[in-house]
């Protein structure tokens, strides 16, 4: 079985949420006496007839301003998972993407046990290490013996009832302290700057019982943690927390492996068990519980759509505009037919908030709910809430920030304007808006039901079928709504295509991912035995189906997975993008024009197209020293890992010196950098400057000969030509004598200056940003491979066809020149530049 790493990441997108098994402890209840001690009274005496009552998974008991947990002895070692959310948030600026309401602040999973001397421990479960085998050569009781699960409460018994088989705690103090299970967790306090807690303003607003959770409302109030100079505001930030105790199933749902061929969330472990002589990582899916009523069994069996038991529903956060609802409603509606490849019908769908029910709350961790936040941030995302045990997810937040619409706007003008006259105005009519919306909702809802992003989805279609009207109509751009394929801008305007096929959608991987997660055989008792069932049915699938080709965020050097790039040849499909820029930019100013402004639109996107031409330039080179990695079980026939192909890598430098290092002129726009004050010379230098960071980076030159050496018997492209290539690319003025313009001389001298680390230990700290955070890796040491060779030889090529092109040029360029010539002598010689 294929499984893999990935990071799940916390709403606050800072640390990796990882537990390990529930551990069933020994058996450490105490029997209840006739005696009592003196702290322990009569149940009439404790909960008195003022008392409020409120019965659900455990009786919650109000008497004055005191709060009791009635626990069934039932409900001891039960798996207990404690969701807390911000309800009300703090006035005033907060950080990027937290502190808004409806934000997720902490997770743990905990139980009650019956302690010695009539006390009730509250204990936090971890689930990182797991060992079922309890047998003589089993690892359970070592796995036990080394996961003792921490006390992080110690209540008092207050009273017994005898006739519930129940006991009796005060939670009052516990939850008017500051602790990390029921209100902030330490990474979301750091991020939102919140010291001390402020007690004389901090209480307990309410709880309530529902039959499978506790709902606990708070108000809190924090000091703010003094900034770099020491000093921080007297004024404390006020919160309503809402924390849900929701009670995890008694039998955990039999979960499923993860397969790193098909793109899920998945929940790590260590397991004891797997390997007779060593351990082994697993990985299982997060999914919903889809099941069959028990009557509709057989007719499941026999390949008949069914309604599940319990479908998923969503409902929309009533603060949302009214008019935005039916879209976002239809973007988890869409996901009704990739529900039917699984077997099931009415699987899914969302609902409006209801109106007039006040048992209803958007807090209530029973229901899931895509909440409207009044932010800036242009964003949207969809994080969810797990049972460690087994990967079943068990409800969902979906953050929809105010400014998506501003984000989807500025991308729909851009790579669909030269296509669709709809997008030539900064305010969009409601019904494309609308639609814009509903494929931002269904790329949400699809994490939210456990799939991960596939950035290499779009890379299945032929970039010329990117322009056939019948089958981008048909089929949509890319086969995965789960890709970041935002818009067709491969279509050229006599294509005439529509939005059908402009927009993303559902598509043939996302029904067939589905189907791999969701569709059950209940001829498997365990997830062990699905695994060689399922191994052939990803193989058999991936055989007859190019377009199921899942490609991870995390494939790095693999140029069919990135994002916001379309198509299987980055360079084709760039040069159609830039085309349809061309034509974009010289009507900017009309389009962003509104009576009464200024030019802060104009400004906007002029940034935006450039940034946009850009991402071309990047997209084309990652195939330069990238590598092909097809994730394969030993059932698979051919190679995991084959370099791109040579011309490619050709074509790849080609385009890079066409459109990026001879100067792009018609992004130059005289009158629109006098009304905005953008300035093109910058962006393009800094668009030139990334290309050749990673173009002259220790790790691309390495890259190259390691690929050279490993694969002898196919062409491949040999470091030494692609710094030929790239010479005559930046140094064309060698060659031509013709003169060198100011951005072609920045660019020659941040070649020298790259350059000049080949003979440095420079370890560069390089970051890469795919879509979880940067993630960071270090160049290798070019002084201790061949690179510093090979960069010397090149060098000294250089300085002597710059000698030849000296007499030949005037001015500043001849000047420049001279300066080249001197600072390659200088490094050559091991001098300091």
């Amino acid at each position: 079985m294929l499984r893999f790493n990935i990071a799940l990441f916390s709403l606050l997108g800072m640390a990796v949420i990882t537990h390990a098994q529930k551990i069933v402890p020994a058996d450490t209840t105490v029997k209840k006496t006739d005696t009592l001690p003196s702290a322990i009274k009569p149940y009439g005496q404790v909960i008195t007839a003022k008392a409020k009552t409120y019965t659900g998974m455990l009786t919650v008991h109000q008497l004055n301003n005191h709060y009791y947990f009635e626990i069934p002895d039932s409900m001891y070692n039960r798996a207990i998972l404690v969701v807390n959310r911000i309800a009300r948030a703090a006035a005033g600026p907060r950080p990027q993407f937290t502190g808004y309401a409806g934000d997720e602040i902490a997770e743990n999973v905990i139980h009650f046990e019956s302690g010695p001397d009539d006390r009730v421990f509250m204990k936090v479960m971890r689930f990182a290490e797991r060992s079922t085998d309890s047998t003589s050569n089993g690892m359970y009781r070592a796995v036990i013996n080394s996961n003792l699960e921490p006390i992080v409460a110690v209540f008092p018994v207050k009273a017994y009832n005898k006739t519930a088989n129940s006991t009796v705690i005060d939670v009052t103090d516990y939850l008017n302290t500051e602790n990390e299970i029921f209100y902030f967790g330490p990474q979301a306090k750091a991020v939102l700057k919140l010291g001390a807690v402020q007690a004389d303003k901090s209480f307990i607003t309410g709880i309530h019982a529902f039959p499978m959770n506790i709902e606990i409302h708070t108000l809190r109030s924090y000091l703010e943690i003094p900034g770099p100079q020491g000093v921080a505001s007297t004024i404390p930030g006020t919160y309503e927390l809402n924390s849900s105790m929701v009670l995890l199933p008694k039998v955990p749902m039999q979960p499923r492996y993860a397969d790193a061929r098909v793109g899920f969330f998945a929940r790590g472990y260590v397991d004891f068990d797997a390997d007779p002589q060593g351990v082994k990582q697993q990985y299982l899916i997060t999914r919903w519980r889809l099941e069959p009523k028990a009557e509709d069994l057989e007719k499941y069996k026999k390949g008949e759509l069914v309604e599940p038991k319990n479908p998923i529903i969503y409902y929309i956060d009533p603060a949302t505009p009214k008019k935005w609802v039916p879209y976002l409603i239809a973007g988890v509606n869409d996901w009704e037919k990739a529900f039917e490849q699984a077997g099931f019908k009415n699987a899914i769908k969302a609902l409006p908030a209801p109106e007039h029910d006040t048992t209803w709350s958007i807090d209530d961790a029973r229901h899931n709910v895509i909440v409207y936040k009044p932010s800036q941030i242009a964003n949207a995302s969809g994080p969810h809430v797990h049972d460690p045990r087994s990967g079943e997810i068990i409800e969902t937040h979906i953050n929809w920030y105010h400014n998506i619409m501003q984000l989807v706007h500025n991308w729909y003008m851009l790579q669909a304007g030269a296509i669709d006259t709809g997008a030539h105005k900064m305010q969009f009519d409601d019904e494309l808006m609308g639609q814009l919306i509903r494929f931002v909702s269904s790329h949400e809802v699809g994490h939210t039901l456990g799939l991960s992003h596939n950035f290499g989805s779009s890379s299945t279609i032929p970039v010329e079928k990117l322009r056939d009207k019948a089958y981008v109509e048909a089929h949509g751009h890319t086969p995965s709504i789960m890709d970041y394929a935002r818009f067709n801008y491969v279509a050229q305007p006599e294509d005439n295509i529509s939005r059908k096929g402009i927009f993303p959608r559902i598509g043939e991987y996302d029904t067939w991912a589905i189907e791999f997660g969701y569709r059950l055989y209940p001829q498997f008792k365990s997830a062990k035995e699905e695994v060689p069932y399922l191994n052939q049915l990803v193989i058999d699938s991936l055989a007859h189906n190019i377009r199921l080709f899942f490609g991870s965020e995390n494939m790095f050097n693999d140029p069919r997975s990135q994002s916001e790039d379309l198509g299987d040849n980055a360079v084709l499909a760039g040069k159609y993008g830039i085309k349809n820029l061309q034509r974009i930019l010289p009507h900017l100013q009309e389009w962003t024009r509104e009576p009464n402004e200024g030019y802060d639109n104009l400004k906007i996107m002029y940034e935006e197209l450039i940034k946009q031409y850009r991402l071309f330039t990047v997209h084309v080179l990652k195939n330069i020293g990238g590598e092909y990695y097809n994730i394969k079980s030993v059932e698979q026939p051919g190679l995991q890992m084959v370099p791109v192909e040579y011309q490619r890598q050709k074509d790849a430098m080609k385009f890079l010196n066409d459109y990026l290092f001879t100067t792009p002129t018609w992004l130059i726009n005289d009158s629109l950098s006098a009304l905005t004050g953008v300035d093109p010379f910058l962006q393009i230098n800094v668009a030139q400057f990334n290309v050749l960071m990673k173009l002259q980076g220790s790790g691309m030159l390495l890259g190259l000969l390691k690929t050279a050496e490993l694969h002898k018997g196919m062409k491949t492209y040999k470091p030494e030509e692609f710094l030929q290539d790239l010479k005559h690319s930046v140094w064309t003025e060698l060659y031509t004598n013709k003169p060198i313009d100011m951005y072609r001389r920045n660019q020659q001298k941040l070649y020298v200056e790259n350059s000049s680390k080949a003979f440095k230990a420079v370890n560069e700290l390089v970051g890469r940003n795919n879509g979880n955070g940067t993630i960071y890796y270090i160049n290798p040491d070019p002084t201790g491979n061949d690179v510093s060779s090979i960069m010397r030889a090149h060098l000294s090529d250089l300085k002597t066809d710059i000698h030849k092109s000296i007499p030949l040029q005037a001015g500043l360029s001849k000047l420049h020149l001279q300066d080249m010539e001197h600072r390659i002598d200088t490094l050559l010689k091991g001098k300091a530049l």
